[in-house]
């Protein structure tokens, strides 16, 4: 069976959809799939035969149309083409599947349209909120493309109950909704090394509530002068937050990595002492599933998909999105317990046995097979 995977991101790009479409690239042909991948920027000296860029230098809508020929050209050959978004990759896959009576399956992990809303157009409002209102007209003509792409396809594939519910609202018949929880690397072994430090890993933008984040951590130093709070991780909040660090005089304590390599992560997972993450939205957090992998007590919120991996009180903690005085009291109790962390922990790592790449690979290899 031959698979055309439409992406907007691939590798050496960073994201989820670039990690999941290169893993599909190299684990799909094992369970006798012939997988291609299409996706937007130049192209690299280590691409093979099955790997096709469209170059972002080429302006927009008309790399777009240069997007959908590729995937006219290669999807003839094809029997499914995979879309990883609903629009820049969705709405040009699908056309391309229509055309070629193709069958056409397409993976939410989020709500394109309020993070372009977000990204560009001034929108504030978290993503429950953003279903209930109408905003400005390139606003409601993304929201308009994704509902059509989405009700359009064959399959819509979700990472978690919670996407599911949103995809419905947008009127996705059920019976094309498959949830397929996304897949982690499983380390070896627990460290049974731990620092006290508090790790916090996702992109610098205001729905991850790093600042309230950080705010709680410098009111906890004087009674916790002995830990840290490293964030991992960039974006455009990056200068403010760092401003805010040293309006606060943290010193040392507060530490800024920026963007780093997978190794380098798994490093600091391995050896952290709690994970904190004070989102408003999450679809499927692969940050929290990877660290609950590495046996870490995790503190984060009720957001989106999150209760959906962690069961309060014990496999994890979960809270209200910036709530202050609940994240001051449940990370006091975390820093001054270390059986807590651990009893915790130790619950967070056979959770995440769950959640294997494997498994992931075998439900998508199954549905695959079914259209």
């Amino acid at each position: 069976m031959k698979i055309l995977i439409a992406t907007g991101i691939f590798p050496p790009d960073i994201g989820g959809p670039a990690t999941y479409t290169k893993f599909l690239l190299s684990e799909l042909p094992k369970r006798n799939f012939d997988a291609q991948i299409v996706a937007y920027g130049e192209k690299q000296p280590e691409d093979g035969k099955n790997i096709f860029r469209i170059s972002r230098r080429w302006p927009k809508g008309l790399r777009h149309i240069f997007y959908f020929l590729k995937i006219f050209r290669l999807g003839s050959n094809a029997d499914i083409i995979f879309a990883q978004d609903p629009v820049s990759s969705g709405l040009p896959a699908f056309l391309a599947a229509w055309l070629l009576r193709k069958k056409f399956l397409i993976k939410i992990v989020g709500d394109y349209a309020w993070e372009q809303g977000v990204q560009r157009f001034g929108v504030q409002e978290l993503p429950d909120e953003f279903q209930k209102r109408r905003y400005g007209l390139l606003v409601e003509i993304i929201r308009s493309l994704q509902k059509f792409v989405s009700r359009k396809s064959d399959l819509v594939i979700v990472p978690s109950d919670y996407l599911k519910k949103i995809v419905l609202g947008w009127g996705v018949r059920s019976e094309t909704v498959r949830i397929i929880y996304n897949g982690i690397d499983l380390p070896p072994l627990k460290s049974d090394f731990r620092e006290k430090v508090i790790v916090s890993v996702g992109r610098l933008v205001p729905w991850k509530g790093f600042e309230v984040l950080m705010k709680v951590f410098f009111g906890l130093l004087k009674d916790f002068s002995d830990w840290k709070l490293i964030i991992i991780g960039a974006g455009p909040e990056l200068d403010k937050l760092k401003a805010e660090s040293k309006n606060m005089k943290t010193g040392d304590s507060v530490i800024f990595t920026g963007s780093l390599a997978k190794s380098e992560l798994n490093d600091y997972l391995s050896r952290a002492g709690i994970f904190a993450l004070n989102t408003g939205y999450e679809g499927f957090s692969h940050q929290i599933a990877e660290a609950m992998a590495f046996g870490l007590p995790v503190l984060t919120t009720q957001a989106g998909g999150n209760p959906e991996i962690i069961e309060n009180n014990k496999n994890g903690l979960l809270l209200e999105y910036n709530d202050s005085q609940s994240w001051d009291l449940e990370l006091r109790k975390l820093m001054a317990d270390g059986r807590l962390r651990e009893s915790l922990g130790d619950a967070a790592k056979n959770t995440a046995k769950n959640f294997t790449k494997e498994r992931m690979l075998g439900e998508l290899s199954d549905v695959l097979k079914k259209l």
